[in-house]
């Protein structure tokens, strides 16, 4: 497994009432508190205790498999999330419940957001940005969604993402008309202002100082209107039509590129799949997952196996490999995320037409 090798002494206390929590543990003081056993590798794992706040915790504790009971199923889960596996193929491969891999994908996708706010560029962005929305739907085609993204224009740097629902739209019967009638009527209808105001979260997410900036991006009328919500930055918006060639000298490139990766490499977003995501929040963990692996571990080109994205952007020296991903927990206590993100990792993204979507409130675990 690649998480077997515990910390040589607890880096911190892990409750976050502790003042020993997220300050220097130069003054902390902790006992070893006996031992526990368990089924698989470390078959013995350490217990401590704080001795200022008294929380018991133990080497698990800094383990990324804490309270999974198929721990060993964490990294190739991780490759099967990037590698165009449904849910149901995956269990299949493990002899696991098929909701063994949801969980799994759940826990890799709130470790990805603590991962890619860790080490994202802070300060002005030296590079311009690619804007595009990438469309798919969630629980049936009668709810499309948009995931608005933005990649660096010369770095290929997947800078982040958010979502917005959309209202059914293109050429339908009057049998499909009259389904959307019907659920509209019973579950609502999206914000029909849900991209501009999504958009313009997502220009202060990943430019949150004032800088100017040039913006690429489709023609998509919500955009400038986007933009105008943004009053701290000064941008330059370049917009080019949807029907020219979409080349390496494409201004959008960067994003086409990156729609492509996305569909390639995630079964829920394949054309005419059976595997799409019932809700949105599982749709963004996954895209999470694939941020991180296209950012950090895959190469910029696969042919001449070269530097990752975040190498070209001068973040990183050297290529991580998902073992150094999914080495240590990460707490969301430690790695404050902006608060359009921590909705993804607490999980409030829901579905109209699911009742009491589950969300991510457990007590101890983060």
């Amino acid at each position: 497994m690649f998480d077997t090798t515990a910390p040589q002494a607890p880096p911190f206390c892990p409750n976050p009432a502790c003042d020993f929590h997220r300050s220097d543990g130069g003054r902390w003081r902790y006992v070893r508190d006996g031992f526990f056993p368990r089924h698989r590798p470390p078959h013995v794992v350490q217990r401590y205790r704080c001795l200022h706040c008294r929380r018991r915790f133990s080497d698990q504790t800094f383990r990324t498999s804490y309270w999974l009971k198929r721990p060993d199923l964490l990294l190739p889960v991780f490759w099967h999330l990037v590698g165009c596996a449904g849910f149901r193929q995956i269990a299949r491969e493990f002899g696991v419940s098929p909701t063994t891999p949801l969980t799994h994908a759940a826990r890799l996708g709130r470790h990805c957001l603590l991962i890619h706010e860790q080490l994202r560029p802070r300060g002005p962005l030296g590079e311009p940005l690619a804007l595009d929305s990438f469309i798919s739907f969630e629980f049936s085609q009668y709810s499309p969604t948009a995931f608005h993204l933005t990649a660096g224009k010369e770095s290929h740097f997947f800078y982040g993402f958010t979502d917005s629902e959309l209202r059914r739209s293109g050429s339908m019967t009057s049998r499909q008309r009259k389904r959307r009638r019907e659920l509209e009527a019973r579950h609502g209808r999206p914000d029909p202002r849900s991209v501009e105001h999504e958009v313009a979260v997502l220009l202060k997410l990943v430019a949150p100082t004032p800088q100017a900036l040039a913006l690429h991006s489709d023609e998509h009328t919500d955009y400038p209107r986007a933009i105008r919500r943004v009053q701290h930055l000064t941008i330059e918006h370049h917009t080019i039509s949807s029907r020219a060639a979409r080349t390496s000298h494409n201004p959008l490139f960067a994003i086409n590129l990156m729609d492509l990766l996305i569909r390639h490499s995630g079964a829920n977003h394949k054309r005419e799949t059976i595997a799409f995501s019932k809700r949105r929040q599982g749709a963004a963990e996954r895209l999470t997952v694939f941020l991180v692996w296209r950012n950090y571990v895959k190469s910029f080109s696969e042919r001449s196996r070269d530097g990752t994205p975040a190498m070209r952007l001068g973040i990183l020296e050297q290529r991580l490999t998902v073992p150094q991903l999914l080495a240590r927990r990460l707490f969301p206590s430690r790695v404050v995320l902006p608060e359009r993100w921590a909705q993804y990792y607490r999980r409030e993204i829901t579905t109209r037409r699911i009742d009491n979507c589950a969300r991510h409130q457990l007590r101890y675990a983060a």
